[in-house]
């Protein structure tokens, strides 16, 4: 039988490029869900002026085709500007990596969409969105979807820890499920206002616990 990997696939997964954290990054993605296999998290630095991506980590939690995709693209992406990253493909990393097998191939969409969403983060830090949608409730579920509960490993609106949220003139109000003093209480809102604050229409972020 033969071996799933290519020599390249083994060679980043025992040896990752750019792992860790980029203390107080310009842009921060969070893709997938450790209860479900596989996670990737891309933190960024990037130039002001050149929009280049000067710095470049992950981090995963997951299986080799993962780590080893998550390893190639962020080599791809350092050094490209913020556009040019956008158009790394997840054919792309695979084909860097010698191929990865069918069954695999979502682990190479992962870190694609974990890279796009630390840019994403930063774009809309920076007041870069062309495309500005109204911020709706739609707008925040979906948001929501990337903010972990700590207790299970899935997003806090899989695991209904979200009782209710609203959006009018600027401001988000978002119930959550937990009392205020819960060891995970202050994690969770920090996340919550990280995804929701930086949408161009939001200028308040409410995050009310239940007792």
């Amino acid at each position: 039988m033969k071996f799933p990997y290519s020599q390249k696939v083994l060679e980043h997964f025992k040896n990752p490029h750019n792992v860790g954290q980029i203390e107080n990054p310009d842009g921060k993605g969070l893709e997938g869900s450790p209860a479900c296999g596989d996670m990737v998290a891309v933190y960024i630095k990037v130039n002001p002026d050149t929009k280049v991506i000067e710095d470049i980590k992950f981090e995963s939690y997951g299986c080799a085709s993962n780590i080893a995709t998550a390893s190639i693209i962020t080599d791809l992406a350092r050094g490209k500007t913020l556009d040019e990253a956008k158009k790394i493909t997840w054919k792309q990393a695979s084909e860097e990596l010698g191929g990865l097998p069918p069954i695999k191939a979502h682990c190479s969409v992962l870190a694609v969409e974990g890279l796009r969403a630390a840019i994403r983060d930063y774009e809309e830090k920076h007041g870069l969105i062309t495309e500005k949608e109204p911020t709706t409730e739609e707008v925040i579920k979906s948001r929501l979807k990337h903010v972990m509960n700590p207790l299970t490993g899935l997003d806090i609106i899989r695991t209904n820890l979200i009782l209710k949220t609203s959006v009018e003139n600027g401001v988000v109000r978002v119930v959550v499920d937990l009392p205020a003093n819960h060891q995970f209480a202050p994690a969770i809102k920090e996340d919550i206002m990280e995804k929701l604050g930086s949408l161009w229409d939001v200028e308040r972020v409410d995050v009310i616990f239940t007792a």
